[in-house]
């Protein structure tokens, strides 16, 4: 789940650490507010807003832990990082079961009564590519009073271009029309699969590969 805009000049990028995790936690919850997903989990706007940085931080403690946290030197944005192995065919479905476990997480700590908190990354997990090693974009957030100024964009363009020196293609899953649109623009294509949330919004599954 994703959302940036378009690209302009951003103020410096740093990589945070664990003492950076409240108040990451706390701009993902309110950079989401208005995702059409994020209003799906959460269909009330005072119960997304109440339980939006635990369902977020299961993402924030496994790119903390395993990948990488950028953010803005200002606090307007953070961008959540995984480096992504190739598995072989036969081996599939033991990393799906191991995503779904973060899925469990994610709705044991947030609202256990919620079914749809754990359906996202269970289906999320059964769509993600895993046949090259890649990096994922797990999410990026703006400050909503932010929003529009170039700083989602710019703050991608660092890892973007490490992807392509290093040769990697990245991967995401844009969970609005106009996020897909945007990601086209920093070179990301549609698989052709959809994340189908039950009754919900789609979601497009968007690989890109390393420029150059």
């Amino acid at each position: 789940m994703s959302s940036i805009p378009t690209a302009a000049p951003t103020p410096g990028i740093r990589r945070a650490g664990a003492d950076d995790r409240t108040w990451v936690a706390s701009l993902l919850g309110e950079a989401f507010m208005e995702d059409p997903v994020s209003s799906w989990v959460f269909p009330e706007a005072e119960q997304r807003r109440a339980l939006h940085p635990a369902f977020f931080g299961v993402f924030l403690d496994a790119a903390l832990e395993e990948g990488s946290v950028e953010v803005t030197d200002d606090g307007s944005a953070a961008a959540l990082w995984l480096s992504v192995p190739a598995v072989a065919e036969a081996d599939v479905p033991a990393a799906i079961a191991e995503d779904e476990k973060a899925a469990a997480l994610m709705r044991a700590v947030s609202d256990p009564a919620n079914e749809r908190t754990e359906a996202v990354g269970r289906l999320t997990a059964r769509v993600h590519p895993r046949h090259r090693e890649h990096r994922y974009l797990m999410l990026i957030g703006v400050d909503p009073g932010r929003q529009g100024q170039g700083i989602g964009s710019a703050l991608l363009g660092p890892a973007l271009r490490h992807c392509d020196s290093a040769g990697l293609p990245a991967y995401l899953e844009a969970s609005s029309a106009r996020s897909r649109s945007l990601y086209e623009r920093e070179g990301f294509v549609f698989t052709g699969r959809t994340v189908d949330l039950p009754d919900g919004p789609p979601m497009w599954s968007m690989w890109r590969e390393p420029r150059g």
